[in-house]
C-alpha cells in the first residue's frame, strides 16, 4: 500500500510566487534578497494555517542557493530549524547562543527559523536578547509566532516585523481548484466555496477539511456532502424554510424544523442562521450588496430569486424576528419554543399578501 501524503504537505509552496494570499511579503521578501538588504532578525506573526513557516523555510533555502551552500540534490547545509513548543527552556536558548558564534563551513549564512517563538520562558527570552541585537554577521533569524502579544516588547522591536493576513474565500477557493485538478477529482465550486469559508482564513484548515471531503465523497465534492461532513446547514434547508414561509405554510415550516433537529442540529444555531438568511435575502436584493453575501456563485443565483419573492420591509422584519429569538434563546424555559414561535411569526409575515391574491 503506497504511503498517502495528505495535500498540506504536498502541495506546500517552494517557491514564493506559489504562496497563496502574502503577496505583500513574499514581494518584500524577494526585493531584500535580490537587493542585499534582509535584516537579521525577521518576526513572521499571523494566524495558523497561512504561510509563516512555509514562507520562512522558502527564504532560509533562497538565502542558501544565493550564497552557493546547497548540495548538488538541493540540499541546504545551513538552516536550523528549533521548535519552541518542545525548546523553550533558558539552556536550549544558551545551547543554539553557543552554536550561531560559529561561521558556516559553506557559504556566508547560518539561517535559525524558531517556530512558535512566545512559547520561549521569559528567561529564555532574556537570554536571546543580546544575541539577537547583536547578532554575529553570518546569522539570520527568523522567528514565528502566531501569537505576537505575547513575545515581549525588547524582542519585537530588534525585529524586522511582518504581519501575515488571514487568506481570502476567493484565494482559498482557487487554490483548492488547482489542487482538484491535478487529483482528478470532481467538484461543485460551491462546496469548494464552503470549504473556504469553514477553514476562516487558514488554507492549512482548507487543505485538511478537502482531503477529507474527497475521501468521503470517493473523488466527487458535491455541496450536500460538504454540507453533511462540515455539520453545516446545507443553504438549500434554508432557501426551502423561507419559501414555506413566503406562503403561509406554518404546519410545513415546523415540519422542516423537527426534521433539522432530528438530524442533531442545534436549534440555536438553527435561528441564528436564518436570520444570517434574511440579511443576505436583504443584501440580495440591491446590485450594489450582493457581494457581500459569502456564498458561492450558484447558490448566490438561487439568494437573487428569493429576494425578490420579498419587499425590503418583509425582510428587515425576518431580520428582527430571527434576531429577538436569538437573543432570548438561552433565557427561555423552553428555547425550542422560542423558535417555533419565531418560525409562525415569520410564516406570518406575508399573510395579508395571500389574503389580497385570493380576493383579485
Amino acid at each position: 500500500m503506497e504511503n498517502f501524503i495528505v495535500s498540506a504537505r504536498k502541495y506546500r509552496p517552494q517557491q514564493f510566487d506559489t504562496v497563496v494570499g502574502q503577496s505583500h511579503i513574499t514581494d518584500t521578501l524577494e526585493h531584500a534578497i535580490d537587493e542585499n538588504q534582509l535584516a537579521q532578525a525577521l518576526l513572521f506573526c499571523g494566524p495558523r494555517g497561512v504561510g509563516k513557516t512555509t514562507c520562512a523555510r522558502i527564504l532560509a533555502r533562497k538565502i542558501n542557493e544565493k550564497d552557493g551552500s546547497v548540495s548538488e540534490d538541493g540540499f541546504a547545509y545551513n538552516i536550523y530549524e528549533l521548535d519552541a513548543a518542545s525548546n523553550n527552556s533558558v539552556d536550549d536558548i544558551r545551547e543554539l547562543i553557543d552554536q550561531v558564534r560559529f561561521a558556516p563551513q559553506v557559504g556566508q549564512y547560518k539561517v535559525y527559523i524558531i517556530d512558535e517563538v512566545h512559547m520561549l520562558s521569559s528567561a529564555a527570552f532574556n537570554a536571546f536578547l543580546k544575541t539577537l541585537e547583536e547578532p554575529p554577521a553570518h546569522a539570520i533569524f527568523i522567528l514565528a509566532t502566531t501569537e505576537k502579544h505575547k513575545i515581549i516588547p525588547t524582542i519585537l522591536s530588534r525585529c524586522q516585523i511582518y504581519d501575515f493576513k488571514r487568506i481570502t474565500i476567493l484565494d482559498i477557493q482557487e487554490h483548492l481548484k488547482g489542487i482538484a485538478q491535478k487529483e482528478n477529482i470532481k467538484y461543485e465550486d460551491d462546496a469548494l466555496y464552503l470549504i473556504a469559508q469553514k477553514a476562516d482564513g487558514a488554507l492549512r484548515d482548507a487543505l485538511s477539511i478537502f482531503d477529507r471531503l474527497s475521501t468521503f465523497s470517493q473523488k466527487n465534492i458535491t455541496l450536500a456532502k460538504a454540507a453533511e461532513v462540515l455539520n453545516i446547514l446545507d443553504y438549500d434547508q434554508y432557501l426551502k424554510i423561507v419559501d414555506f414561509a413566503k406562503e403561509n405554510k406554518i404546519p410545513e415550516v415546523l415540519f422542516a424544523f423537527n426534521e433539522i433537529v432530528k438530524r442533531g442540529f442545534d436549534p440555536h444555531i438553527f435561528i441564528a442562521g436564518l436570520g444570517n438568511h434574511f440579511r443576505d435575502l436583504m443584501m440580495a436584493q440591491n446590485v450594489s450588496t450582493i457581494d457581500l453575501i459569502e456564498v458561492g456563485e450558484q447558490t448566490k443565483t438561487k439568494f437573487v430569486e428569493q429576494a425578490q419573492k420579498w419587499n425590503a420591509q418583509q425582510l428587515i422584519d425576518g431580520i428582527e424576528i430571527c434576531n429577538y429569538a436569538d437573543i432570548n434563546y438561552k433565557n427561555s424555559k423552553n428555547p425550542r419554543l422560542t423558535v417555533e414561535i419565531a418560525l409562525m411569526q415569520l410564516a406570518s409575515l406575508t399573510v395579508g399578501d395571500v389574503a389580497k391574491k385570493k380576493s383579485s
